[in-house]
């Protein structure tokens, strides 16, 4: 058996996702036959929770919408870079003590990127750097789902497919060993846009966090 999250937007309160772990029988292996019965046992036992409409966002979903916005596929447009992956934006990104910084993985594959020796052989992770744009390690979180938020913006045709959906999994994403979730991110985004929020919340990175994790804040300090 394993346990894991499907993540559900949540138009009310402070937070613009609820967590719901559920369990179900796990299907070990790597093979993509052994992701596939996972992520439809997963998917029966949401139907027992009432959550009957639910996308799979990673490489292994059955859905063409959920393989495109995996990480691994959406890309991210700069003035320096046509294309670049979530995935290489966000491990290209990673500053490490020293200061030191491998954007070369910008123009890497996916895959390649996120198995880059260089990632976990550098030392303490201590900030992100995009193109200029630099960010702390707190918010948890934040960073990723920045730059994801920002790649999906102007892709208003994924935005309405995404609005139809009652939640959303990544069969990848173990939370005793991640911190970043592109499910939930997706989570957060129609949360934004069925408040309204997504337009003010990327005009600037202190708008950017004080609506999407305000939760975390307390008088205008950060807990």
């Amino acid at each position: 058996m394993a346990i894991r999250p499907i993540f559900v937007p949540n138009i009310n309160g402070n937070q613009l996702y609820e967590e719901i772990n559920v369990e179900f029988k796990w299907n070990p292996g790597f093979a993509l036959v052994q992701k596939e019965k996972n992520i439809k046992a997963l998917h029966e036992k949401a139907k027992e929770k009432k959550l009957t409409s639910i996308l799979e966002v990673s490489s292994k979903s059955s859905e063409p919408l959920g393989q495109r916005l995996s990480a691994f596929s959406l890309k991210i447009d700069t003035l320096n870079y046509a294309d670049i992956t979530i995935e290489c934006a966000f491990q290209g990104s990673k500053v490490f003590e020293n200061n030191i910084q491998y954007t070369d993985i910008y123009s890497k594959t996916s895959i390649e990127a996120k198995k880059d020796p260089r990632i976990r052989n550098s030392g303490k992770l201590i900030g992100f750097n995009f193109m200029g744009d630099k960010w702390e390690l707190e918010p948890k979180s934040a960073f990723y789902d920045w730059i994801y938020i920002k790649a999906l913006y102007p892709h208003k045709d994924f935005l309405k497919k995404l609005y139809q959906y009652q939640g959303f999994t990544d069969i990848e994403f173990n939370p005793n060993k991640s911190i970043n979730c592109q499910a939930r991110t997706c989570a957060i985004i129609v949360s934004l846009l069925k408040r309204d929020l997504y337009d003010e919340a990327m005009i600037s990175k202190k708008r950017f966090i004080e609506i999407i994790y305000k939760q975390q804040f307390k008088q205008g300090t950060l807990l």
